[in-house]
C-alpha cells in the first residue's frame, strides 16, 4: 500500500468532502480515503499496482474539483 496526500481547490462544506470521499473511493485499488475540509486535501492509502496517482487525480477533477499537483 501507498499514501498520497492531493491537495484540493474547490470544497466549500461536507457535501464537497462526501463527493471528492465518493469519487475516490470509486477508484481500483483504493483502500481507504480521508479528506479534510479544513485542509484542503484528500489522503489516499491505494495498491499502487492498481492505480496511480494521477487516476487519483483524475478522479477528483472529474468530480468538478482542482487539483493542485506538488511542484517541488
Amino acid at each position: 500500500m501507498k499514501k498520497e496526500t492531493i491537495k484540493i481547490v474547490g470544497m466549500h462544506c461536507n457535501g464537497c468532502v462526501k463527493s471528492v470521499t465518493n469519487a475516490l473511493n470509486k477508484v481500483d485499488g483504493v483502500a481507504s480515503v480521508e479528506v479534510s475540509l479544513t485542509n484542503e486535501q484528500a489522503v489516499v492509502n491505494y495498491d499502487e499496482a492498481k492505480t496511480t496517482v494521477k487516476q487519483l487525480q483524475s478522479a477528483v477533477v472529474e468530480a468538478g474539483y482542482e487539483v493542485i499537483e506538488n511542484v517541488w
